[in-house]
């Protein structure tokens, strides 16, 4: 008597499959304690810190300030630190040359990991307005725009993931992990999070002016209208300096990611 063919599993819609995935992503980040330092508690320390003390004179109230530039660095650790070093040792390990070969296409694999930062990011931002609301008074100002602060967050997440990618396609663990912290206490300083890049001597101000953190800072400052300050930034230039940096780090990453 003949046997029909015994017929393999049907793998899982893409989709689905990616939905898995991103929730796998946020459960290792949940159980990484230095990431969720670098992305979540560091964020809200340089908030609550800076915004409520006098340490850095401003000419708006500290939190009007500080809060954008927290979003900023929260963005900078979730997709440079945090996704950069986590891909890093996932290639070291041979866990993306396995994923590589699965029935998930390799797209299907970097977009669980950017829905992944995108969730965080999202986690980020309740995290740090919910802070600055109930411990310093903080309320945007009156003329916020949202949707600039939509468009800063995908910009910036595009500049700052196509990095963290582009650092763990290219180089070894071991060198992603380090550069990636230095890159990240260099934005902390130069990037306008807590220092206006006109307080830096001339030099260093040349630099910060065409950093990512910087385009990052004064964007969310200008969306946010933090304290009334929106009006006084101009868009136009941060705009087109954190585009340009989106635009180089992912097609650069997608040109040099290296698998294995």
């Amino acid at each position: 008597m003949s046997t029909s063919p015994r017929t393999g599993s049907v793998a899982a819609p893409v989709a689905r499959a990616i939905g898995a995935l991103t929730a796998l992503e946020l459960r290792l980040l949940a159980r990484r304690g230095e990431n969720v330092l670098a992305t979540i508690i560091i964020p809200v320390a340089v908030l609550l810190f800076f915004a409520g003390t006098s340490v850095i004179p401003l000419a708006t109230r500290p939190v009007d300030f500080i809060l954008p530039g927290a979003i900023a660095l929260g963005i900078i650790a979730a997709g440079l630190v945090n996704l950069g070093i986590a891909t890093a040792y996932d290639r070291s390990y041979g866990v993306l040359k396995r994923l590589g070969g699965s029935p998930l296409p390799r797209w299907g694999l970097i977009a669980a990991k950017l829905l992944a930062v995108g969730v965080l990011e999202l986690i980020q931002v309740v995290v740090l307005v919910a802070v600055a609301v109930v411990a310093l008074g903080w309320t945007p100002g009156p003329n916020w725009a949202p949707q600039l602060v939509i468009v800063a967050i995908v910009l910036g997440t595009a500049a700052f993931a196509g990095l963290g990618l582009l650092l763990a396609g290219t180089l070894r663990a071991e060198a992603v992990l380090a550069l990636a912290n230095a890159l990240f206490l260099a934005f902390l300083m130069l990037g306008g999070i807590i220092l206006p890049i006109d307080h830096l001597p001339g030099f260093l101000q040349a630099i910060a002016a065409v950093l990512p953190a910087n385009a990052l800072s004064l964007l969310l400052r200008a969306g946010l209208d933090s304290g009334g300050a929106g009006a006084a930034v101009s868009i136009q230039e941060p705009l087109w300096v954190l585009a340009a940096w989106a635009a180089f780090a992912v097609l650069l990453a997608v040109r040099r990611f290296r698998w294995e």
